[in-house]
């Protein structure tokens, strides 16, 4: 049977002038085969190298050379003073023959196809089946249901429920046991961000922090904050929110069941994207590129740093040292110094920016900590050293990394998606 792709290639190329070695002479080499993904059957296209024109052969054989007319392509053929042709080279990069034992070089980009349910190239293909590198973690589940960023993720003590907040303007309660969607809560703005301290859940919405008491069934409203709410903490009995405005602390006042304001920290010039409590501070990331330290006690601000170039995304309290990622493409580890004020230590070159940090234990106990960059990964670091340990890909942009139980955490992505990932137990190296 003759196709007609095959019969438009042929119409193309012109007609034969050697008869039977038409089949040879005159097809094309199928580009997504040499590319490594076709996924035709039939192909009206050649799955092989075509040989070279038998009167260029003899030729080149009499006389040492080579003809000067070069295919539209790379020719397996190689001769001149340089590089000698390898009789069993087959023009097969990246890819391994059935059968055989060679280790296939993967590219670290996750199969399109794959993805979709129908690569067939199996173990040979040269993109990764796997949305991980490292064998550090196994994704248990995937969550699905929010239609845009997820913003917040909660597992509130004592609960058998999973919470997500998305700029969808919802919040979804999963359960542990089935992974499915067990309600859904809608706001008339965006979910900017979420906490959850004990049985308590707040989420930072437009101009409000909405607070749900997961075991009494109490719902409160926390008026105050000017525009969306992008980070949520608590410290020393207060709670703290990041605004496009600044700060607000509240405290809980339990004659009224009530969270009382207590003050507005104010300082930065843009929204406050990111908080912290670590030792007594609180410690604000914003986009205004800069760091400020307060002091707990009096909600004063005590220094203010400035050696991010842009948007500081994520700060994390780890040891004694505190880790900031930015868009700049950087991680920064501060220390404090002999007269007690942060300093840079340290600066991790990253080559894009990174959107947020969160510091975990491996199954063996061994610090890590969790990088996610707007090159839709996540890097997975040995701290102190940096050294990587595997890479998580992603749809899109991991927004939110949250630590759960039992060596579990939870991933949010621009998509909408929410990942279930557990530490494996065999990957640590054994010392």
């Amino acid at each position: 049977m003759e196709m007609d792709g095959s019969k438009r290639v042929f119409q193309r190329l012109g007609p034969s002038s050697q008869g039977d070695n038409s089949n040879n002479k005159q097809q094309k080499v199928c580009f997504h085969w040499r590319a490594g993904r076709c996924n035709r059957f039939p192909c009206p296209f050649l799955h092989r190298e075509l040989p070279g024109p038998p009167q260029q052969q003899q030729h080149a054989a009499g006389n040492g050379m080579s003809s000067s007319k070069r295919p539209h392509g790379f020719s397996d053929d190689n001769r001149g003073s340089g590089m000698r042709r390898n009789p069993n080279f087959n023009n097969t990069w990246g890819r391994t023959a059935a059968g055989g034992g060679a280790v296939v070089r993967k590219t670290e980009k996750v199969c399109n196809y794959w993805v979709k349910g129908n690569c067939t190239y199996g173990n040979t293909c040269r993109y990764l089946h796997s949305w991980t590198t490292g064998d550090c973690f196994t994704l248990l589940t995937t969550l699905e249901g929010h239609q845009k960023v997820v913003t917040g993720i909660a597992l509130p003590s004592g609960s058998d429920k999973l919470y997500s907040g998305s700029t969808d303007k919802s919040v979804r309660v999963w359960d542990c046991q089935s992974g499915q969607c067990a309600g859904v809560v809608n706001f008339d703005g965006e979910v900017g961000s979420m906490l959850s301290e004990g049985p308590w859940i707040f989420v930072g919405l437009t101009n409000l922090v909405k607070a749900w008491n997961t075991q009494t069934g109490t719902d409160l409203s926390l008026n105050g904050p000017v525009g969306q709410v992008y980070a949520l903490v608590v410290g020393n009995d207060m709670l703290l929110a990041g605004t496009e405005d600044g700060i607000l602390a509240w405290k809980y006042n339990g004659s009224t069941n009530n969270f009382d304001p207590i003050k507005a920290l104010t300082g930065h010039t843009h929204h406050v994207v990111s908080l912290v409590v670590g030792a007594n501070r609180l410690y604000s990331g914003s986009m205004d590129n800069s760091i400020r330290v307060w002091n707990l006690e009096t909600l004063e601000c005590l220094q203010i740093l400035t050696d991010h170039t842009s948007v500081v995304m994520s700060v994390l309290c780890w040891d004694q040292f505190l880790l900031s990622c930015s868009l700049d493409k950087t991680i920064k580890v501060w220390a404090a110094n002999d007269s007690g004020n942060l300093e840079v230590t340290y600066t991790h070159q990253e080559d894009c920016g990174v959107l947020t940090l969160c510091g975990m234990h491996d199954s063996e106990a061994k610090p890590v900590l969790l990088c996610s960059r707007n090159d839709n990964t996540i890097r997975v670091y040995d701290l102190p050293s940096f050294s990587e340990r595997g890479k998580i890909f992603s749809k899109e942009g991991v927004r939110r990394i949250e630590i759960g139980p039992a060596g579990l955490f939870f991933t949010g992505d621009e998509s909408g998606q929410v990942r279930v990932w557990k530490w494996s137990t065999e990957s640590s190296s054994t010392s």
